[in-house]
């Protein structure tokens, strides 16, 4: 026999569940204000269950930590955010799907929490999508191992001068993680998720791909997952366009389908890195703005609130042009700036992997810049780029994804990048 419980609290209320488990059943139940009683139910039927939404919760905060089903080939575990991208793959794992959603860290000094795709209500809103399509929804409450895995090393980053990418780190490694040990204990046969990525094979391999959708494609988000992981992964949103998504949950009646996009950095709660950082006890000690030749052009209140790039914040006016940021030296404290052609970069070592042997690929160094043609040397650590046409704002600690046509071949993080 084992107790659980679980509370949760909202709008100033209170509510908790108490149950007495023997093995995957429940045997007694202290909840109310449920639509059904908990006694003989097992788990998986449990976490089906509706009633009233702080009862529900509370409820949910019992079964997360607990939750265990038997095996059925059948089912699929759906990873749910409460948006719409989510609610459609749901749709399309079938009667048997079962959602999850991770309840992440966020900024509660953010200005704009709710739209996170893990804040409470995004959790309570995957929950009610399942509920209506009478489907089970468990939820993982990881606040705690969120902000020491992806949180603290976003901070650490910045201030060793460099320019990070959560969602590539908290995608790669950290949700998706936690999300395939979920599906063994939830007796799953594999895991759904609403991103707009493809999985192909090639040379043998099952690996990732663009999606159809070229505005939406997710492969450079995604571009950290070991190949080894894809075999238990399915996209149901690969092959259609994001108003096709759209019109398949407004056929299904679901609430979602004109929810706005949830936010990139989600634990940022709609805040600049800058003011967040800042909060979080990054240093604002003074130092100069130089340029190339190390000459004193102005001043800054925190390295860290500069990437390669950037123009604006800077405070300098300039003859020969506009400036921007070509990097910064932490241990001096210093930002470097220069013209916009000082930003060309051809050269780029990258530590990480090639998921393919290559020579030539296209690689991509930010989530919203082109992929550029280059020759690809492999290397003890990773790999290092000589782009075929000079990259622009190049930032060590952001991802670089290559592409063998359609199909991510290599991943890794930027180390440096030369002119020549």
């Amino acid at each position: 026999m084992k107790n659980v419980f679980g509370d949760a609290t909202l709008g100033g209320e209170w509510a908790s569940v108490r149950l007495r488990l023997q093995g995957e059943k429940i045997v007694e139940a202290d909840a109310d204000g449920l639509t059904e009683g908990l006694e003989g139910l097992s788990l998986l039927e449990a976490a089906a269950v509706g009633g009233e939404p702080l009862a529900v919760e509370a409820l949910a905060a019992a079964l997360g930590p607990v939750f265990r089903a038997a095996p059925d080939p059948e089912r699929v575990a759906v990873a749910m955010s409460g948006g719409v991208d989510s609610a459609v793959a749901l749709l399309e794992a079938g009667p048997k799907a079962i959602g999850v959603t991770l309840r992440l860290w966020i900024d509660p000094d953010g200005p704009d929490s709710e739209r996170a795709c893990c804040s409470p209500d995004s959790v309570r809103l995957a929950r009610t999508t399942c509920h209506r399509l009478g489907l089970p929804h468990v939820t993982l409450d990881l606040r705690e191992q969120f902000y020491r895995v992806v949180v603290e090393p976003f901070i650490r980053t910045y201030a060793a001068g460099r320019t990070p990418n959560p969602c590539v780190r908290c995608n790669g490694s950290f949700r998706f993680g936690r999300l395939l040990a979920f599906i063994r204990r939830a007796g799953a046969s594999r895991l759904a998720t609403g991103h707009y990525a493809r999985l192909v094979e090639r040379r043998g391999e099952l690996l990732l791909a663009r999606a159809h959708d070229r505005e939406k494609d997710q492969s450079y988000m995604l571009a950290a997952l070991d190949p080894k992981l894809l075999g238990r992964l399915w996209f149901p949103l690969a092959e259609l366009v994001k108003s096709e998504t759209r019109e398949r949950a407004a056929a299904a009646g679901l609430e979602v389908a004109v929810r706005p996009e949830s936010q990139e950095a989600c634990f940022l709660a709609g805040a600049d890195y800058r003011d967040f950082l800042g909060r979080r006890g990054s240093s604002s000690r003074r130092g100069e703005i130089v340029d190339e030749s190390g000459k004193r052009l102005g001043q800054h209140d925190g390295y860290w609130r500069f990437t390669p790039g950037q123009r604006r914040g800077l405070g300098i006016a300039s003859d020969s042009g506009p400036l921007y940021v070509l990097g910064t030296r932490p241990k001096k404290n210093l930002v470097v700036v220069g013209p916009e052609q000082a930003l060309a970069r051809r050269n780029v070592s990258v530590r990480g992997k090639l998921y393919l042997p290559l020579r030539h690929a296209r690689a991509k160094l930010r989530y919203r810049s082109p992929a550029l043609p280059a020759e690809v040397e492999p290397t003890a650590t990773g790999f290092r780029l000589r782009l075929l046409e000079p990259a622009y704002a190049v930032a060590p600690g952001q991802a670089a994804v290559l592409y063998d046509d359609e199909v991510v071949a290599g991943f890794g993080l930027v180390m440096s990048a030369r002119k020549t």
